[in-house]
């Protein structure tokens, strides 16, 4: 490989949550390890991999100007999103008009929400469900309803369409969101999954948020499928809102982008993004972006993916034949796992608190799925280099589900 997704870095005292946040926040993050155990960071949703070096080029070079004024966005900027999606995605007809920043995909959702839904509204989500959407929206005063996706026969996870419409309908919801590629479950909808959905959706007039923060790191023999590309109805009822922040590891720079092709919805969206004032970009964050969608960052991810999918495959694998009484279902995108342990906790007289903490005390600081609507599950980051997933595995395996606690 051209870039190097096998180093170990040292996180600490470099602005990481996901190493220097363990213990801070009583019921979200994990608890320290125990003494002899190092931490292998596998629940706050970012990287252990250095992002692309046309990044830190582009923002260095910026930075050695000594002037940060006021600005707007520049035609690099669009352009480099332009070109993105279409290579990327195969987006047509993209313009800069239908491009506008976002400060955070959760702040995208927020705006379109109070732009067509007022607080004390209902509003439609998929569980499991994404914390940071729970949390944001409950936080503004409205009331979520969930569709709870299904397990096939096969283990993969389907959406339930006459569940979607007897929800809407019921409730009169008329703003749903939708998470392509979803977290934390993993799913890539097929373009039939996609069309089926937005039939729901346009049949109860419902405005769609599609989060596709998810959209490039889509694992091998899956493709992501733009929700506003399947129609031109599609197109037109719905937010679509990116970030290179969850590809390239820049959550911390912030910078998310919205495509909204609708001049009506992408009004009223604007209007009321731009009315708190919190709403304008940074401009390193701006030539992040930029020097992300560049070559190289094409480059670049097509190596993550085959990271990743190396790393899923593994420890799906390692899973079904050692963890016996814990599933998963196998994620077609993002990189992350979220693991179901109810028969292993049933069987063992365990409760899930107490396994996190057993997984916790050998540095295998996972998440607790239960903020994610999953009962008794886990929910586990692979966007570390092979060699740590085999320790973190390791550890699983003799401390945690075949061993005896520390």
């Amino acid at each position: 490989m051209t870039y190097d997704f096998t180093s170990i870095m040292d996180r600490h005292g470099k602005d990481a949550i996901a190493v220097d946040g363990l213990g801070t926040d009583l019921g979200f993050a994990p608890d320290p390890p125990r003494d002899g155990f190092d931490v292998i960071p596998m629940w706050v949703a970012d990287m252990n991999f250095p992002t692309v070096p046309t990044v830190p080029q582009a923002i260095i070079e910026r930075a050695q100007h000594p002037v940060y004024g006021y600005f707007s966005p520049t035609d690099d900027y669009y352009n480099s999103i332009i070109d993105w999606q279409s290579t990327r995605n195969g987006v047509t007809g993209l313009t800069s008009e239908a491009i506008g920043y976002e400060n955070g995909v959760l702040g995208g959702v927020i705006s379109t929400l109070t732009a067509f839904a007022a607080p004390g509204d209902s509003v439609l989500l998929h569980s499991p469900t994404y914390i940071g959407f729970t949390m944001c929206i409950e936080n503004n005063g409205y009331r979520i309803v969930h569709s709870p996706l299904k397990l096939d026969e096969h283990g993969v996870w389907r959406m339930d369409y006459e569940d979607m419409d007897a929800k809407l309908k019921a409730n009169k919801i008329h703003v749903a969101v939708f998470c392509s590629p979803h977290n934390p479950c993993g799913r890539v909808w097929e373009r039939w999954e996609i069309e089926k959905a937005m039939e729901v959706y346009k049949a109860n007039d419902c405005i769609v948020i599609s989060d596709e923060i998810w959209s490039d790191i889509i694992l091998e023999g899956h493709k992501h499928i733009p929700t506003q590309s399947v129609s031109e109805d599609a197109r037109m009822r719905t937010v679509a809102v990116y970030a290179p922040s969850k590809t390239f590891n820049l959550a911390g720079l912030v910078g998310s982008y919205h495509i909204i092709y609708n001049p009506t919805i992408r009004d009223r969206v604007v209007a009321k993004s731009s009315k708190p004032h919190y709403n304008d970009m940074n401009v390193l964050s701006m030539h992040a972006l930029i020097g992300a969608y560049k070559p190289e960052g094409y480059e670049w991810v097509d190596e993550l993916r085959e990271t990743i999918t190396g790393n899923v495959d593994y420890a799906c694998d390692y899973i079904t034949k050692h963890f016996e009484g814990v599933t998963v279902s196998k994620p077609q995108g993002t990189y992350m796992l979220f693991v179901d342990c109810t028969e292993w906790c049933e069987k063992h007289g365990k409760t899930i608190q107490e396994l996190e903490k057993a997984c916790w005390n050998v540095g295998v600081a996972i998440q607790d799925g239960r903020m994610f609507h999953g009962p008794c599950s886990i929910r586990m980051n692979l966007a570390l280099p092979l060699s740590r997933v085999k320790e973190a595995f390791d550890r699983l395996d003799k401390h945690v589900f075949n061993g005896e606690w520390v």
